[in-house]
Order: structure tokens, then sequence, then C-alpha cells
């Protein structure tokens, strides 16, 4: 018999997780590393179980992610919204609680490009009359 299990990818700055929801009772691993272990922050922590705890899930699934790049911050963004994709693969009426709480729109915000002629993105070399 064939295990049940959802999918879904999110991605935040350069970081990309793959999310797969399984039946169970509430396990969470990232990269093979329960999630209290793999975030130092409380905060983060908080961050990535949002979807489960805004529809009522956190003891319906289990949660296996994998996920790369970027920092710890962008990860656990990347994680939010990989998770909130999976759960409306799984069950469709999470819809509308998840778009209202702003889970299933990708952040677009990125780092901006270093340009010719400056030292960073913005910032110029220190500018003398003479």
């Amino acid at each position: 018999m064939e295990k049940v299990q959802y999918r879904g990818t999110g991605r935040r700055k350069t970081s990309v997780a793959q999310v797969r929801l399984l039946p169970g009772n509430g396990k969470f691993l990232v990269n093979g590393i329960d999630l209290d272990e793999y975030f130092d922050y409380d905060t983060l922590k908080t961050v990535a179980k949002s979807p489960l705890e805004l529809t009522e899930t956190l003891d319906q699934y289990d949660v296996i992610v994998k996920v790369k790049g970027g920092g710890y911050t962008g990860q656990a963004g990347a994680i939010r919204h990989g998770l909130a994709r999976a759960l409306i693969e799984a069950d469709a009426e999470h819809r509308p609680i998840l778009k209202k709480a702003g889970f299933l729109t990708r952040d677009p915000r990125m780092k901006e490009r270093k340009k010719y002629g400056l030292k960073k993105a913005r910032k110029a070399p220190q500018f003398s009359k003479r």
C-alpha cells in the first residue's frame, strides 16, 4: 500500500525548502534534525510552525523538510511557504485561512545587485568637490 504524502516547495531570499507532509502525530524534522535543535531562536521555530498552528493541524501531520541556501531566517520563511503549499494540497479548505495570513505569497525581497562605480548596491565613494 502506498503511503499518502503531500509536497510543497517554499522559497525565501536564496533559501529553498522541500516540504513533505505525512499523516502522523506532529514530528517535525529539518534536514534530519528535530526543529527545536535546528533553529536556535524561538521566533524562527514559531515562523516555521505557523501554518500548522493557524490551521490547527499541529498534531495531525509529520513534517519532513529538506532546506538549503541562505541563512536561518530565510530558511524559516521558506519552510513556512512550503508548508502552507503542502497543507493546501492536503486539504483545499485551508486555502482562505493561509491566503489571508499571507503565507501563500512568495516574498519577493532579494538582495540588490552591486552597481559599477559604487562600493555596494547603493553605497557610493565619498564625494569631494576638490
